[in-house]
């Protein structure tokens, strides 16, 4: 067949099929739907709750059966973190995965070979699904510990204290500038490692999400000091983890981390006040 009997069938395609064949689309097709069903997954189970206003339903973790426990409670916690992960973390991720996507249709331009950008998408998802795993059995052994409230809250405010200073100071750490300068310069890392391997594509993005667990694990654990699925710190979170992505310094994460210390020294503060001996006489 010669190339010119193939572009012209290449043109007699319906535009809908033209435009799935680029890799751009095809990546921010696969991050809208994710994000989307992650989303569409708390709105349901928020509609499904007590009659309350708004305000405090949103304010509020949308779980509070802090009791649940075995397999069917498991699998429950499990999806709440699979549905967080995915509104939060892969908003974060687009313009790594964009990225790609458009190396690899410039590639298939030249005629070269490229994976699809599903494959990344899969590899850096994968990555947080895993951590999902850790999260819900964290929160299932805080649960036992009965260091959760009702609205699935830690209990202690010193302990929530001291997460806020270990997420401020983790902002500072040699971790968190090695991981985020990976997930800030995406074209960088992926012209030194660039394959048109499927499973190399995938590994890819193994490894992107494993630079992007470094940079946000700290902040995650802060759903613990504030509400676990709380969706106003859903959003507030995913937003400060997203403007540090598609920076090139470390000055905003250091902005946020003085301000996790301060939250986190101060929640200490009151509690200790709070605690401290009355004077007798």
């Amino acid at each position: 067949m010669s190339l010119q009997t193939a572009n012209a069938g290449h043109s007699a395609r319906p535009p809908v099929l033209r435009l799935l064949a680029r890799p751009r689309v095809v990546a921010l097709a696969c991050i809208a739907v994710l994000v989307a069903i992650g989303w569409a997954y708390l709105g349901l189970v928020l509609a499904g709750q007590s009659a309350q206003g708004i305000l405090s339903a949103l304010c509020q973790p949308i779980y509070g059966a802090a009791g649940s426990s075995g397999v069917a409670g498991f699998a429950l916690t499990f999806a709440m973190w699979c549905a967080m992960v995915l509104a939060m973390m892969l908003p974060t991720a687009a313009p790594m995965i964009v990225t790609y996507a458009d190396l690899a249709e410039t590639a298939a331009a030249k005629g070269e070979p490229a994976a699809s950008p599903l494959m990344l998408t899969a590899g850096y998802t994968a990555v947080w699904l895993g951590s999902a795993v850790v999260l819900a059995a964290l929160q299932g052994l805080l649960a036992r510990l009965a260091a959760l409230n009702d609205t699935m809250t830690l209990t202690s405010p010193l302990l929530s204290g001291a997460l806020f200073v270990a997420a401020g100071a983790h902002q500072f750490s040699a971790m968190k500038r090695a991981c985020l300068t990976e997930c800030q310069h995406p074209f960088t890392f992926f012209f030194a490692n660039w394959t048109p391997q499927p499973r190399g594509v995938f590994r890819l993005g193994v490894r992107q999400g494993l630079y992007c667990l470094g940079c946000c694990w700290a902040m995650m654990l802060l759903m613990f000091a504030v509400g676990v699925m709380s969706v106003i710190w859903m959003v507030l979170l995913g937003v400060v983890m997203a403007i540090e992505k598609v920076g090139s310094t470390m000055r905003f994460s250091h902005a946020m981390g003085a301000i996790f210390l301060a939250i986190g020294f101060a929640m200490i503060a009151a509690s200790v006040v709070a605690h401290w001996p009355a004077k007798i006489g």
